[in-house]
């Protein structure tokens, strides 16, 4: 790997990026008595595109932002809204685990530079989540305590700001370029990573480092 960082702080996205996110499997499985087969592609894809706009608004609960996501698709593609799906999809949250290469990847790297999370969740989810990484993290940031999702701006001003820090201090990670990455960009966090886990195609104006998986990242930092 050509590209060598030596961050101040390793930040992550969390969902996708460390916790293999499966928002559209469990949708896949409570709507198959109302999608068919041959649509369920683009039903989840719109179930995705509406989650990203209910967080481009204002501060609101990540139960309403399912809620309201759920509810336009179904509205969409004209099938009954029923809430316990939401009920069902937000209870999922904080019972996913983490992709295979990520435990052994953070470990590589958990005691030589500190590694912060920033992610798009409740507390209370969260932490369920960040206890299967089985890594120290020195910060868990989430959308809660922001009061704002990304890709908006702010929650990445807050944890710049409650570190002390500069965002040239920062080697960001993620899976996401719409999420994460651009938005890191335009902030002044100049180090990036992006862990392509092909839900997401590059997008190399960002100049960021590609890795397969966390596998990678402990070569980025000479490691």
């Amino acid at each position: 790997m050509s590209i060598i960082f030596r961050p101040k702080y390793i930040s992550f996205d969390c969902y996708g990026t460390l916790i293999y996110f499966q928002m559209a499997p469990v949708a896949r499985k409570l709507f198959a008595d109302r999608i068919k087969p041959e649509d369920m592609d683009q039903f989840c894809k719109d179930f995705s595109s509406f989650r990203l706009d209910e967080v481009l608004g204002d501060w609101q609960p990540y139960y309403d932002v399912v809620y309201n996501a759920v509810l336009r698709t179904a509205n969409r593609w004209k099938v009954p809204f029923r809430e316990a799906d939401v009920a069902e999809i937000y209870a999922a949250v904080p019972t996913w685990g983490p992709h295979p290469d990520v435990v052994e990847g953070l470990a590589r790297i958990a005691d030589k530079i500190p590694l912060v999370i920033l992610s798009n969740a409740m507390d209370a989810q969260l932490v369920h989540n960040v206890e299967k990484l089985k890594v120290p993290f020195h910060r868990v940031y989430t959308a809660q305590q922001a009061k704002a999702y990304k890709p908006r701006m702010r929650p990445f001003e807050y944890m710049i700001q409650q570190l002390n820090a500069k965002p040239e201090d920062f080697l960001h990670v993620s899976s996401s370029m719409r999420y994460d990455l651009m938005t890191a960009h335009d902030i002044g966090i100049k180090d990036k990573a992006f862990v392509n886990r092909g839900h997401e195609p590059g997008t190399p104006f960002y100049n960021y480092a590609e890795i397969a998986d966390i596998g990678g990242l402990a070569g980025l930092v000479g490691l």
